[in-house]
């Protein structure tokens, strides 16, 4: 049932859902990243199929019209069912695509939605009692139609193991990427990353774009030598009034241009920095000690950096490390799924 192009591939089937009104950007985004031909990738990669949910041809953003070879029947042999937006957050979802839906959770069938696609996944319950994502224009909306959905306007997917949810549009990315990272590890993650042209892990929510100024080209050059020094010395304390010292500006001037150029207050871009280095320890230096990892990176205790990563990863560090050994415990297979337990 794939694309004529992935006809000797053996990964997970990626279905993409085509509706009239398709939002272009975020099944574009779907496409280049589980649909385009990566022979690089050996025969484990990603198949990918469009499926219409709907008699066409369809109409798409940007005066386009779209014809697609499968219908809801290809959801039958999908391993992951991507949303990619929808035409309306109060628009009605068809009664099949829902029943097409709640026949894949009960399957197991990873489900995941981008942008305005979070109506589609609540409208067919499989978001009820969970924690979800959306664009921040559309968060009171959801949060308003389906109060039994914990809707997290500060950050930029939610990955709730079988159903995950992205926010606003370029989010897509972050998630799609994630989704390569938990399927095939960082490595590959970090390769297709590259050829999108874009970081492999953007830190921070979306809350950071909501009003916020373009970075001045000015105050980036120069703080950011400043930057790179505290990166080098994520494991020391950095008070406030050091770090403003050192740039030559008063704490208030200080805190202001930081937030400009970054997006996040200092001790916001601190725990992100510290953050990272952990992750970046914990998959690629198994023998390395948790306590360890916590001090190299500036947390100073387990305890600190445990709460960190169940606060804004919703994992222990442990599991955080469990997922990556997994993932080399069998080379060039495919892993998809998270370990359960806790540091």
């Amino acid at each position: 049932m794939p694309n004529a192009d992935h006809a000797n591939l053996l990964g997970p089937h990626v279905v993409a859902l085509v509706y009239d009104g398709l939002c272009t950007f975020e099944f574009g985004v779907a496409y280049e990243i589980f649909g385009l031909p990566r022979p690089e990738m050996g025969e484990d990669w990603y198949r990918f199929s469009a499926c219409a949910i709907e008699d066409g041809p369809l109409r798409a953003a940007g005066g386009l019209t779209v014809q697609v070879d499968h219908g809801l029947e290809v959801i039958s042999d999908a391993d992951l069912i991507v949303v990619p937006g929808w035409r309306g957050i109060g628009t009605p979802v068809p009664a099949p695509l829902v029943a097409e839906l709640q026949a894949a959770s009960r399957r197991g069938v990873r489900i995941m939605s981008l942008c305005s696609g979070v109506a589609v996944l609540a409208a067919a319950g499989l978001l009820a009692g969970r924690k979800a994502t959306t664009h921040w224009r559309y968060v009171d909306s959801i949060a308003e139609r389906y109060p039994d959905i914990t809707v997290d306007a500060d950050v930029l997917y939610v990955d709730e193991d079988s159903v995950l949810t992205a926010a606003g549009s370029a989010a897509a990315i972050d998630l799609c990427l994630h989704v390569v990272r938990r399927d095939f590890g960082p490595d590959i993650a970090n390769s297709v990353a590259r050829r999108l042209v874009v970081p492999p892990h953007r830190e921070g929510g979306q809350a950071q774009y909501i009003e916020t100024p373009v970075l001045r080209q000015r105050e980036g050059a120069r703080l950011g030598p400043l930057l790179e020094w505290m990166r080098e010395r994520l494991q020391e304390e950095q008070p406030i009034t050091a770090l403003a010292a050192r740039a030559g500006m008063s704490v208030r001037t200080f805190q202001r241009r930081f937030e400009a150029t970054t997006g996040m207050a200092p001790g916001e871009w601190l725990l992100s920095e510290r953050l990272r280095r952990a992750r970046d320890l914990l998959e690629k230096q198994a023998a390395i000690s948790l306590d360890d990892v916590a001090a190299a990176s500036g947390f100073g205790s387990l305890a600190t950096m445990r709460h960190h990563f169940r606060e804004r990863l919703a994992v222990s560090p442990s599991d955080y490390r469990k997922r990556f050994a997994a993932l080399k415990a069998v080379p060039g297979k495919v892993r998809s799924g998270f370990p359960s337990g806790t540091a």
